[in-house]
């Protein structure tokens, strides 16, 4: 069937990151351009370099750069080897050094020791470099999580920025953080051998989102389907883009996280609502996206709350909002039976009733205690506090279809009749 041909299409695509950051490389004067720029410049011109990527996770630092050394390594056969350290694995130095020896010694189809000590696996990744550098052979060094490596002494950074100052040697090497000021955290002798050279990756623009989309939602002309059908798939997409109820959902997710990797994961749940009979995206699809995009874990802890539960914690956040940060059970009841008094609801239970409602919030999590080296106290009298915000409490009272219309209102601090 073409619908499911086009999906596992799309789901393919979105799971290449090639293919998804391949979008931006086109414009000159984006990161990609000026990466491959830099690197295949210190190729050909053989010396070394030093630059630094920096911006928010998930925004395609990594997946660029491997990308562009894919690249590379076509452009420039068996001239490129490529050492990869993470700070996360990495960031002892003794460590570190042993590793690089470690991908030297296999990237040239060495004999790797085990038994080597650290002074000789520096000087061994410092002949390398030499040996490199005479072959002119470039090697290039990518330090994923590179903040990391600034804790300590520093000394991995220093012996190989030290080492790339010799006429001799050819290397880059890629510094990959998610801190802007991570070029700050060095040391002054290690700054000193740094370039200073850094690409800054920015959230996506407007226009970068609308092509973005357009590049991953589009089918080709030239897959395995009927053009009729592609013509009508893209006819679809182009008016569901187009669409103003559509850029809001885009405004809403944009506002928490618009990184490339999140609009990626957005638009996967958003094609896994493709309707199968007419195979094509739908305007429901993508709002069911954005609320599995939006699903938060209090708001799930609230699916099955009673009514009296609800009751406790619209009390607790009317006694909050009064800037009363310390309440207990005893507290709690009065601003119950406040409200009982004052609306004559339905809803109104026994002490003990209410303290096994107390007592099962506290299990799942949605209040806790305020000092736990009071377990000697009665429950009672214990001092809690809420764990849910305002907004999630209306949104968890909204999505309950058993919930009284007084708790909305209750929860704006309505105040007594």
């Amino acid at each position: 069937m073409a619908s499911g041909k086009a999906l596992d299409f799309l789901r393919r695509r979105l799971c290449n990151s090639s293919f998804v950051y391949s979008a931006f490389k086109s414009t000159s004067a984006g990161n990609y351009s000026k990466l491959k720029f830099l690197i295949s410049n210190t190729i050909t011109e053989a010396c070394n370099n030093s630059v630094l990527l920096l911006g928010p996770r998930g925004c395609g630092r990594g997946a660029v750069v491997d990308m562009i050394l894919e690249e590379l390594k076509d452009e420039f056969p068996e001239i490129i080897s490529v050492v990869r350290l993470n700070g996360l694995l990495h960031s002892d130095d003794n460590f570190a050094v042993k590793e690089i020896a470690r991908q030297l010694c296999m990237e040239h189809k060495l004999i790797f020791s085990k038994m080597a000590s650290s002074d000789d696996n520096s000087q061994f990744m410092i002949d390398m470099l030499r040996e490199c550098g005479l072959a002119h052979k470039m090697i290039i060094f990518v330090l994923d999580e590179f903040d990391l490596f600034t804790q300590g002494k520093q000394r991995l950074l220093y012996s190989l920025l030290d080492a790339m100052q010799t006429l001799t040697s050819q290397s880059v090497v890629i510094g990959i953080s998610c801190r802007l000021d991570a070029d700050q955290l060095l040391e002054k002798r290690v700054r000193s051998r740094f370039s200073h050279r850094k690409l800054l990756f920015t959230p996506l623009s407007t226009e970068d989102m609308q092509r973005l989309l357009e590049h991953l939602l589009y089918l080709p002309k030239n897959l395995s389907l009927p053009s009729k059908y592609v013509k009508e798939f893209n006819s679809n997409v182009n008016n569901i883009l187009g669409d103003k109820k559509f850029k809001e959902i885009l405004d809403v997710l944009s506002s928490v996280d618009n990184t490339i990797s999140t609009i990626c994961r957005f638009l996967y749940h958003a094609i896994s609502w493709m309707h199968f009979e007419s195979g094509l995206l739908t305007f429901d699809g993508f709002k069911n996206a954005l609320s599995c995009m939006q699903r938060q874990p209090m708001l799930d802890k609230l699916q099955g709350a009673s009514i009296l539960e609800f009751y406790i914690l619209v009390c607790m956040n009317r006694l909050g909002s009064r800037e009363q940060n310390s309440f207990n059970f005893n507290s709690i009841m009065k601003e119950y039976k406040a409200i009982q008094d004052a609306y004559k609801t339905s809803d109104n239970y026994s002490w003990s009733v209410c303290l096994r409602a107390f007592e099962h919030l506290i299990e799942r999590e949605l209040i806790s205690f305020l000092d736990n080296r009071m377990r000697s106290m009665s429950i009672e009298y214990r001092p809690v506090r809420l764990l849910l915000s305002s907004q999630e409490l209306y949104q968890g009272l909204k999505s309950n279809a058993f919930c009284p219309a007084i708790l909305l209102k209750l929860l704006n601090h309505e105040s007594y009749r």
